[in-house]
């Protein structure tokens, strides 16, 4: 997002924190109720429109949201509704997003909660790299022509008993509302709303062979010194990474195999 609807994202950020601070208020419900109103404005493209007018009052359009929305979802999807639309939105699109990113937020407050957040973290990881690595998986879970039950069916199958609740709910989001993305670029982001909702940054961990828990240690030390904050490290194993590691932070890469070292060790002696 850019300009206004940052700025809005952040503004709706801190109300969501705020509210769900209280333990009183069900994060799961909100999760399903902010899920409603994100498909809500995907079908209804005008409503979306009118809720990002920028030529119409912010208070005008709140009371348009509490309208439609009080009675279908409960006062707290309601209210951070409201404050969203009272906003300035760059694009109509950028609000359902942003309603979206907060649902999910909320099942991994949910999980923050019951004590299992570093489980759905890491199985979301896990679950990417299943898919990445079989077609057929990923084909059959972004079939525009299978039937939303059936793609819900086969997630609850492979993951059902295996995986946190969460992690389930949030992939059977994920496979039934795309919203135009790919199914790894969904999960990604997942993870990485994870890793934030514990102000903590993921790190992408290949290496030739699994790494002791000592270099595990070690690595999360160093990234967490060199980025000013403690890193979350997703590991996977390549056996072409030969003899050493690379890891990747957001679009950028630190190689660190045994080539580049055996490099910067020649570089040293002949300086």
């Amino acid at each position: 997002m850019n300009g206004a609807s940052r700025e809005a994202l952040a503004a709706a950020r801190e109300r969501f924190n705020a509210l769900t601070d209280n333990t009183s208020v069900d994060a799961t419900k909100l999760a399903d109720e902010l899920a409603a109103v994100t498909a809500l404005l995907d079908r209804e493209v005008s409503l979306r429109r009118v809720l990002t007018d920028p030529a119409q009052p912010g208070e005008a359009k709140a009371e348009l949201a509490g309208r439609l929305l009080g009675g279908q979802v409960g006062g707290e999807a309601v209210d951070l509704v409201s404050g969203m639309v009272r906003t300035r939105w760059s694009r109509p699109r950028d609000l359902a997003d942003a309603v979206e990113e907060l649902a999910a937020a909320a099942d991994l407050v949910a999980a923050q909660r019951a004590g299992t957040l570093d489980n759905v973290e890491d199985e979301l990881f896990r679950f990417s790299r299943i898919v990445s690595s079989s077609p057929e998986l990923r084909s059959a879970l972004s079939d525009r022509n299978a039937s939303t039950t059936a793609k819900a069916d086969l997630v609850r199958r492979l993951l059902g008993g295996r995986a946190e609740g969460v992690t389930e709910r949030l992939v059977v989001r994920l496979v039934t509302q795309p919203r135009g993305r790919s199914l790894e670029a969904g999960l990604d982001e997942l993870t990485k709303l994870a890793a934030a909702r514990r102000d903590r940054t993921v790190a992408v961990v290949t290496s030739a062979v699994p790494l002791s828990d000592q270099q595990k240690q070690r690595l999360g030390a160093a990234l967490a010194q060199l980025y000013g904050r403690q890193v979350h490290l997703n590991l996977d194993v390549d056996p072409e990474v030969l003899g050493g590691i690379a890891v990747r932070i957001g679009d950028e890469v630190i190689n660190g195999t045994i080539a580049d070292r055996l490099d910067e060790a020649a570089r040293r002696m002949a300086g």
